[in-house]
């Protein structure tokens, strides 16, 4: 009878209208905000593709390397977000400032080891991944000037999962959207000059983006100095190293790192597999891959708001509340991820030939995007469950599905179904099927047992 109280608790819960409203209040905002990042991330291509394909391959290969960065930068702002979200739900607001601080410290000397490493060995990372002497002189230049301060970028991760978990995903939001609007002004002018000004080419990228991170980071502290919102840190603040909590953040954000890392080199892993394929069938892959990004946005919007809103109700002892948050914000997802699955269906033909009008490779973008349609709820539950349970601090079983994911299914399926069965991207494409088939059901079952309910989170 206690087990059937506890069901229909949690239906109640589940069908409660003002529930939704508080998911879509936290997601539209993120979701509107990692839309505009696609878009300038589109419009920085355009304009940095007019300087010739080397500067496009310069600026590719800084963000191959800056992205092994930011595993490690959104690492650190899972386990800020977890604590500040558990604080803020207990009403310990002054233990959530606390954890802002000790995020920042750590922000700091993270961004800074990276920039004097960048410092020390870029002409090593670039020799390292094969870059021709074309490229390395645009990438060089480009690269000195965005991945040296990386600092900004490591501190606008941080202070953005801080505000996010007190519940403020409009700020982050606003602050993307100036930025962005400012990084696109300042590279047109400072690429192509305006009023005599003759331009500086892949360096004026380069300050446009790192000018739009320092403007970025700014606004955010403002933010955090702003007596109007649950947060409040200043430079007058105590600012002592209080390993207990650097710990516990730690702790938190360690496994997401790895689990990124994982990802990531295992993405490389079987796109070296592909490429031995063919060109077409990697052709074909990239731009069926470009297109599926898009679905990515609303399963961004919703993990986030799954992450404050799990983190915020443990922390209020409700754990009810934060299981049901958490499959609100799944559910939603999913309606929003499935729309843009029907869409990939019945529009794959049109939206293939976008990006290509060879007839072969076309072929093939239909056929993964037919696949790519069917399979957007398990998708939905990779983005929105593994937040939830990250929000709650339960980082490692995510990690541990990622790495059973990536490495015993999509790499060994890759090779098994595309290479040695000669599946060729179709094969690709079910082993990647699989991998989020069976990651998605080992999650769902995860947080539907409730461990992450038990563990606890010291400040």
């Amino acid at each position: 009878m206690k087990e059937e109280g506890k069901q229909i608790k949690l239906r109640e819960a589940l069908l409660d209208v003002s529930r939704y409203k508080v998911v879509l209040t936290l997601a539209l905002p993120a979701m509107i905000e990692h839309i505009l990042q696609v878009l300038i991330g589109v419009v920085d291509t355009y304009f940095v593709s007019r300087l010739g394909t080397e500067a496009i391959a310069g600026v590719g290969i800084t963000n191959l390397i800056i992205n092994v960065y930011i595993a490690f930068f959104v690492a650190l702002g899972v386990g800020t977000t977890a604590v500040v979200s558990r604080n803020i739900g207990a009403g310990e607001t002054e233990a959530a400032n606390h954890a802002v601080r000790q995020s920042i410290i750590m922000a700091l000397v993270i961004g800074i080891i990276s920039g004097i490493f960048n410092l020390l060995f870029y002409k090593r990372l670039f020799l390292l991944l094969g870059a021709e002497e074309k490229v390395m002189a645009y990438g060089i230049p480009y690269f000195l000037i965005v991945a040296v301060p990386s600092i900004f970028l490591c501190i606008i991760k941080v202070l953005s999962s801080a505000l996010r978990g007190g519940g403020d995903t409009k700020t982050p939001m606003k602050v993307g959207v100036i930025s962005n609007i400012i990084n696109i002004v300042l590279d047109y002018v400072l690429i192509f000059g305006i009023f005599g000004f003759s331009g500086l080419g892949i360096v004026g990228a380069a300050l446009a983006t790192t000018i739009s991170r320092i403007v970025g980071a700014s606004m955010l502290f403002i933010k955090l100095n702003d007596k109007k919102g649950k947060l409040k840190v200043n430079f007058f603040d105590s600012w002592k190293v209080d390993k207990s909590t650097i710990k516990s953040i730690t702790k938190i954000g360690l496994p997401a790192a790895i689990e990124k890392l994982i990802m990531r080199f295992g993405q490389l892993v079987y796109s070296g597999m592909i490429i031995k394929i063919g060109t077409l069938a990697y052709g074909a892959h990239n731009i069926a891959g470009t297109i599926e990004s898009f679905s990515y946005l609303p399963g961004f919007g919703f993990a986030i708001a799954a992450s404050t809103l799990v983190g915020q109700n443990l922390g209020a002892g409700r754990p009810k509340e934060a299981q049901a948050y958490g499959l609100i914000s799944n559910f939603l997802s999913t309606i929003f991820m499935g729309a843009m699955g029907i869409t990939f269906y019945i529009f794959a033909p049109s939206l293939a030939g976008i990006f290509t009008q060879d007839a072969e490779v076309s072929i093939l973008v239909v056929k993964v995007l037919r696949i790519i349609a069917c399979f957007q709820p398990f998708l939905s539950i990779t983005f929105v469950i593994t937040s939830a349970l990250q929000g709650a601090g339960d980082t490692k079983f995510p990690m541990y599905s990622t790495l059973i994911g990536i490495w015993g299914v999509r790499v060994l399926g890759v090779y098994l179904l595309g290479i040695t069965l000669k599946m060729g991207l179709i094969g690709v494409w079910i082993a990647y099927v699989f991998d989020i088939s069976i990651r998605g059901i080992i999650l769902m079952v995860r947080f539907m047992r409730g461990k992450w309910k038990e563990i606890k989170i010291e400040s």
